[in-house]
This record gives structure tokens, C-alpha cells and sequence, in this order.
């Protein structure tokens, strides 16, 4: 498990194991921290997939502010414990000023997608400002760079103004099964928040 660690004035990522999914032993140190001038003084939000061809570990993770951060980056590890970021980091980041994605974006779910698995899609948080987020996602050939955002942005949207999720909708999480798409998300109204799902009756992902 690949999870976010917090104190006072920084975030950063560790890993934790365990031989059950129940009882689990967490290193004795971070295994990413911001060093960067774009990470600030926060990494979190970690999604980790295994890639056989290569034989490795492949992490989409967010840096930024410790509220909430701002672009995504992209790591590899051949252990899932030293990880090399990719130096065009971030990968991903806030699209034109005034879009509902134009403030920040993180949190990303990154998964294969197309035929074969030839490509993969990111399904995100959106800020138009730090208090509005909206989930929509982005297609890439190798899952680093050449993102298209989908035209149907943002796919996940808040509820009508007396809805569960009226103020804003985020922290996706996503499982591709028999044919359809099945998403998770935190849903807030005000201060409370509590998790929703959604689902997507087909395999296509509209572009």
C-alpha cells in the first residue's frame, strides 16, 4: 500500500506491506517527498500499477500546495520503493484560466485503456478554485505525456443544491469490469462528506 502521510507543514508518501490486507507495517520513512520546486512541500494522492513489459512500478502522484495540490507527476521504481520521477514532471497540469479545471488538478486514477491496453486514461480531480471540484478525465498513448482532455468534461458533476453531493465531487477511483466502468468518490455538502458511485454501462470512454 502506497498511501499519504501528513504533519503540520508537509506531505509526502509512504509505503506500507502486509500479509493479509488487514494487519500492515509501514517503512520507517517516506518513500517520495517533494524535492522540487513544483511539488512545494506536499506529494500524496498515490496510484500505483504494475507494468509486466517493463518490469516495473509506475506511480501518478499529485504535488503542490498541502491543502490541495496542484499538477500531477509520474514516477517509476523497479521495487516500488526507490522511485525515479520523470524529469517533465508535472505531467499534467490546470488547463486555461476559467475552465472547471483551470485552478488545479490531482488525484489522478490512471488505467489501461484502448485496445489491448495500448493506452490508458486518467480520471481526475478538477478545481475551477480551491473550494469547486468536478472529476473528468484525460486519454494518453503511454500514460506521460500527449494528454487529450475528453470533450465531456467534467463527467462527474455535483448533485442538484439539496443533494449529498451538492458542493463539490472528488477522489475518484475506478475498476474496469465485465464491460463497464465503476467509480467511487468522495461527494460534499458544506462540510459533510460521504462516498458515492457511478457507473459507466460500456467499455468506450466517450474522447
Amino acid at each position: 500500500m502506497w498511501y499519504t502521510g501528513q504533519n503540520a507543514s508537509a506531505s509526502a508518501i509512504g509505503l506500507a506491506t502486509s500479509l493479509d490486507g488487514i494487519t500492515w507495517t509501514r517503512s520507517a520513512q517516506p518513500v517520495l517527498r517533494a524535492e522540487r520546486p513544483w511539488e512545494k512541500v506536499a506529494v500524496m494522492s498515490p496510484h500505483v500499477i504494475f507494468d509486466q513489459a517493463s518490469d516495473s512500478y509506475r506511480l501518478w502522484y499529485s504535488g503542490g500546495d498541502q491543502y490541495e495540490p496542484d499538477a500531477i507527476g509520474y514516477a517509476t521504481s523497479p521495487d516500488g520503493i526507490t522511485w525515479t520521477k520523470d524529469p517533465t514532471n508535472p505531467i499534467f497540469g490546470a488547463s486555461s484560466a476559467g475552465a472547471w479545471d483551470g485552478y488545479k488538478v490531482t488525484a489522478a486514477d490512471v488505467e489501461p485503456y484502448g485496445v489491448g491496453g495500448s493506452g490508458f486514461v486518467m480520471f481526475y480531480i478538477g478545481f475551477s478554485d480551491v473550494n469547486h471540484a468536478q472529476i473528468g478525465v484525460a486519454f494518453s498513448p503511454d500514460g506521460i505525456g500527449s494528454w487529450t482532455r475528453a470533450s465531456g468534461n467534467p463527467i462527474i458533476r455535483p448533485g442538484n443544491p439539496l443533494s449529498w453531493d451538492a458542493s463539490a465531487v472528488y477522489k475518484p477511483a475506478v475498476i474496469h469490469e465485465d464491460g463497464r466502468w465503476l467509480l467511487w468518490y468522495n461527494g460534499r455538502h458544506g462540510t459533510v462528506e460521504q462516498i458515492g458511485r457511478a457507473v459507466h454501462e460500456s467499455d468506450v470512454l466517450a474522447p
